[in-house]
């Protein structure tokens, strides 16, 4: 398939109704408003094509962004890709979800993302922490720096309340993924979010809440689950 016909498949499935759901969580037009679960299906069809993925998201349509981080290679993203797609991202979503799925999969992950951090760019800081948390959930414990961690820990609880809205959220995320995924400092992510508090983030016209991050990660602890890798970020 190529890119208009892609668009013309995609602008079929769309909705108002998802539209206006979208709409509401800050995502841009253009969007036709596809749901994930016939975005699937046409993912399906499509597997795996990085120049459709790269062609797709340069349309700057919301749902073929999307659906480009589905169908994208990400072993085959450059750092200069990754720096054009997060420029690219126009919406805390987009930041918060596409663009992180292709760096954690990427051989560029964990740098980038260190640089993203340090960004005066909301949005891009945004994908920073998001990449960050993404990363400790798919990789073993032995390949990640754990002192490192700390320290990116110790920042979010000294920090996070001064941070932009987008950035506020993408940290507390953080924080619940190393409580969850890294078992050796699930009691450090647990206090450092108890010293933080409730972390109070504008979530617009929806209904989406902001979990309180030890309570989450307890919940998971009580479940047993603690340190239980995923295979994917992407969803």
């Amino acid at each position: 398939m190529n890119t208009s016909e892609v668009l013309k498949e995609l602008k079929a499935m769309g909705s108002e109704g998802i539209k206006k759901i979208l709409l509401n969580h800050g995502i841009k037009e253009p969007l036709f408003g596809v749901k994930v679960g016939d975005m699937k299906k046409l993912q399906k069809r499509i597997k795996k094509d990085h120049q459709l993925a790269l062609d797709l998201y340069d349309t700057g349509n919301y749902d073929a962004m999307y659906l480009a981080a589905l169908i994208a290679d990400d072993a085959k993203m450059t750092r200069k890709d990754l720096n054009h797609w997060v420029d690219k991202a126009n919406s805390g979503p987009l930041a918060a979800v596409p663009v992180p799925w292709v760096t954690v999969g990427s051989p560029h992950g964990r740098e980038v993302a260190l640089e993203w951090i340090e960004s005066k760019k909301e949005l891009v800081a945004c994908a920073g922490w998001e990449t960050l948390g993404g990363l400790v959930s798919v990789k073993p414990d032995a390949d990640l720096d754990l002192p490192e961690l700390k320290r990116l820990l110790q920042r979010v609880q000294q920090s996070i309340h001064q941070q932009p809205n987008r950035v506020r959220s993408a940290m507390n995320h953080f924080v619940i993924a190393v409580g969850i995924y890294v078992g050796p400092l699930t009691d450090i992510a647990i206090q450092a979010g108890e010293k933080i508090g409730e972390v109070m983030v504008d979530v617009g016209d929806t209904s989406c809440s902001v979990p309180y991050s030890p309570d989450y990660i307890r919940k998971v602890q009580k479940r047993g689950t603690i340190g239980k890798k995923r295979k994917t970020v992407k969803c």
